[in-house]
């Protein structure tokens, strides 16, 4: 039996956790292989400064069964970057699931690979997925066919468990839930926008603002492109 091939893009400030995440859900699924993978095989810094460490290049990734994309401010170049949209794109070719989580979702939509799919993505970049002709899906996790979307960051987990069900069986996916102690119980409400204090929102926003800015021109001249 062939071992199952997951493969999650790295590259330099990506947000460790959108990786992390789902990555401690599918190293423990059995008879898989989990490559981390990107242009080189030097170490990738996060954008909070953790080193991780590439197993695959571009061109030395196997064929994935899944493939998925974490996001991050480090999004942001990836979305004009030829080298990763053809590689993305050509993964997605024979993949049986085609994945991300976060803004991940935006690099697939620059790919040309949500167009008529619902879509989820971190909440703060949620209105950008209609410039690459998806249904934005406010939702922790989506699956639409044989794309499965996580919202942010912590939705990684969700992503991770949902989908590991999909690849096994539910009772795989819930040991590694208890082994994990996957019970979340927030200290505050503040985790969505819908529900986090009206200040909080707008503190996140004004320190996101350039980023953003700086985003929604990628994302333009990436739609401009499909």
């Amino acid at each position: 039996m062939d071992r199952l091939q997951i493969g999650l893009l790295v590259f330099p400030k990506l947000t460790q956790l959108d990786l992390t995440g789902p990555f401690e859900v599918f190293a423990r699924l059995p008879d898989t292989d989990v490559n981390l993978v990107w242009k080189t095989l030097d170490p990738v810094v996060s954008d909070v400064g953790l080193h991780l460490l590439p197993t695959h290049d571009l061109a030395s990734c196997p064929e994935l069964d899944v493939i998925c994309i974490p996001g991050g401010p480090g999004v942001n170049p990836l979305l004009n970057d030829p080298e990763v949209l053809d590689f993305v794109r050509r993964q997605a070719e024979g993949a049986r699931y085609v994945t991300s989580v976060c803004t991940g979702a935006l690099v697939l939509g620059a790919a040309g690979l949500l167009k008529g799919y619902r879509a989820a993505t971190h909440w703060a970049s949620m209105d950008f997925l209609e410039s690459f002709g998806a249904t934005p899906a406010d939702v922790r996790v989506c699956i639409d066919r044989d794309r499965v979307t996580g919202g942010g960051v912590t939705a990684g987990i969700d992503f991770g468990l949902t989908l590991a069900a999909e690849l096994t069986d539910a009772a795989t996916a819930q040991r590694i839930q208890l082994y994990m102690e996957y019970n979340p119980q927030p200290p505050f409400p503040a985790g969505s926008p819908h529900t986090a204090p009206a200040e909080v929102v707008d503190a996140f926003r004004a320190v996101a603002a350039a980023m953003i800015e700086e985003r929604a021109a990628a994302v333009d001249q990436a739609a401009a492109k499909l």
